[in-house]
């Protein structure tokens, strides 16, 4: 079993790493926990930990200082980050301290669980002698933007978006001269990695691709978006086939669809265009269905949603406001407020003085 080490001084932000991650199918278990560096640094010394996550806003000794030491001390260690888009450019610096990847918050299951198995990977190719390479941070960076677009275009069965999404990661990869081969590994790995995550969040088998990216495939720019578009293409035509196969709609399918991606930018053409009818009949029948349209049943999900994760007053707005969907944090405000008929922070309020006045309930 391969041992990891929790640090945050945040036991809530501990309790979504726990209750994400997909220990016993990766081999691995969670050997213990630290609320800052220091902290960490006794645990790892104590238990041997083969991975450490760790968040970089601490209070005390944070996670540069425990990057910086472990560097030093533990090198053989794996790090993950976890961070903030405010930290990003505070955990910058300590990422070229040799991370094996970051994780933004607010965590995606699905994003921790891949960051996990490319670090299992990496710690068994180090146990038989193989080398591996090197995250770039600033590769990692650029990417995310192009891996929400996918999400978003791949679910809608949108083969020109696909297509777009990978011809812009090839146009980022090559610029104006010839890319590092770390890059080049790294952007082709990442991706096929949401492939595979896109597959089984769709019911695809993922058997069929290769754990790896052959070496003529890293030759250039161009042949690794040349590569990746040829897996892309065969599992879009696959889930197609898939959905084409089904001759008669299915609204729940549709509904628990809409109730897993709410957060994500689902819209009435996407989903019309992911179930082969029209946006006009697919409005027609789901409020004929569930009393209302497909954007207020959306809009109800995402505030019944931020209105449970409000309760806890641990969590930030502003991720309150992430988890939702909603990377604008003022337009959240005005959203809630119209929803609600008060802000996040008065309804936080109003509750915390509920709370305060039953202490018993």
């Amino acid at each position: 079993m391969y041992k990891v080490l929790l640090v945050d001084d945040e036991s809530w932000n501990r309790d979504i790493v726990r209750t994400f991650g997909s220990w016993e199918e990766l081999d691995m278990e969670i050997a213990g926990e630290a609320e800052d560096g220091r902290e960490a640094l006794r645990l790892i010394g104590e238990l041997a930990p083969h991975i450490v996550i760790t968040d970089m806003s601490m209070p005390g000794a944070d996670g540069v200082m425990l990057m910086n030491a472990v560097h030093e001390r533990f090198p053989e260690v794996k790090m993950i980050v976890v961070s903030g888009y405010d930290d990003f450019k505070y955990a910058q610096n300590a990422i070229r301290y040799g991370a094996v990847d970051y994780l933004l918050k607010p965590i995606d299951p699905k994003e921790l669980n891949a960051v996990l198995g490319k670090c299992r990977k990496e710690l068994e190719a180090a146990s038989q002698g193989q080398s591996a390479y090197a995250l770039d941070i600033d590769v990692s960076m650029w990417l995310s933007s192009y891996k929400q677009l996918m999400r978003v275009h791949f679910n809608e069965l949108n083969a020109e978006g696909v297509s777009s999404v990978l011809e812009g990661i090839g146009k980022e990869l090559e610029p104006g001269g010839t890319p590092m081969p770390g890059a080049l590994r790294q952007a082709g790995s990442e991706m096929l990695l949401l492939l595979k995550e896109l597959m089984r969040g769709n019911g695809l088998a993922e058997d069929a691709l290769k754990a790896e990216i052959p070496h003529a495939a890293l030759n250039s720019a161009g042949s690794i978006t040349a590569y990746l578009k040829e897996l892309y293409e065969a599992s879009l035509e696959q889930l197609i086939g898939q959905r084409k196969f089904k001759n008669k709609l299915n609204l729940e399918e549709v509904r628990q669809y809409i109730d897993g991606h709410f957060a994500e930018a689902v819209t009435l053409e996407g989903l019309a265009r992911a179930f082969f009818v029209s946006k006009e009949y697919l409005s027609k029948v789901f409020k004929l269905e569930y009393g209302c349209n497909v954007t207020d049943y959306i809009l109800g999900l995402r505030m019944d949603k931020a209105r449970e994760w409000l309760a806890d007053e641990n969590i930030p707005i502003k991720t309150v406001a992430e988890l939702a969907g909603y990377e604008d944090v003022g337009y959240f405000y005005r959203v809630f407020k119209k929803h609600f008929g008060v802000a996040p922070g008065e309804m936080r309020r109003q509750k915390a003085g509920l709370k305060m006045s039953n202490p018993e309930g």
